[in-house]
């Protein structure tokens, strides 16, 4: 009987922390940002499709996976929680493709976005540590009262910090001798 309702109780408990420690991380992540001076790694929002035009052309959405109607209305979200919730945003960065670009001006209004090439997809290894090596450098000079936000693509906060995120999550770095090790995460639904 015991055996039964230990069993019971463990099937009962797991949905729950599976809810309570996403949340835990995400209250941990609000407290740096509050604090200013941190440098955020944010996915795009929800994006429609799965794949872009083999044809992609940066300046031509149409050849480029777009935000979903769901994705536009999280990044209005998570502009509205970073107002509320954390210490000003002092920069944008973002890669130049679209859907990253839309996430940014919805989020944080167009005049403190800015174009970063580096924090575009790379598919050439040589490129593709160049790009690091100036996120790198961007992360380590950082020195603003507020936060820097950088929003790029999934492969590219895999490359920079060993893991992935989730389409619209924030991941909060820190730069040390391997790379950045993530000092947080926010998850926005």
């Amino acid at each position: 009987m015991i055996r039964i309702t230990t069993l019971l109780l463990s099937l009962l408990l797991t949905p729950l922390v599976l809810v309570v420690a996403p949340a835990s991380a995400t209250e941990a992540g609000w407290a740096l940002l509050r604090e200013g001076g941190h440098v955020v790694l944010l996915r795009h929002g929800y994006a429609a499709g799965t794949t872009d035009s083999p044809k992609i052309d940066l300046d031509d959405c149409r050849t480029q996976r777009g935000l979903s109607d769901r994705g536009k209305q999280q990044a209005r979200r998570i502009g509205s929680l970073f107002a509320a919730r954390a210490e000003p945003v002092e920069q944008v960065y973002t890669s130049r493709f679209c859907r990253t670009r839309e996430t940014a001006d919805l989020a944080f209004g167009s005049s403190l976005v800015k174009d970063l090439p580096a924090l575009d997809p790379a598919s050439d290894p040589s490129a593709a540590e160049t790009a690091r090596e100036e996120i790198f450098a961007l992360v380590e000079g950082f020195t603003g009262s507020g936060n820097l936000v950088l929003v790029t693509h999934e492969d590219v906060i895999r490359s920079l910090t060993g893991a992935g995120a989730r389409e619209g999550e924030a991941v909060i770095v820190k730069r040390n001798p391997e790379g950045l090790h993530i000092a947080g995460r926010i998850i926005f639904n």
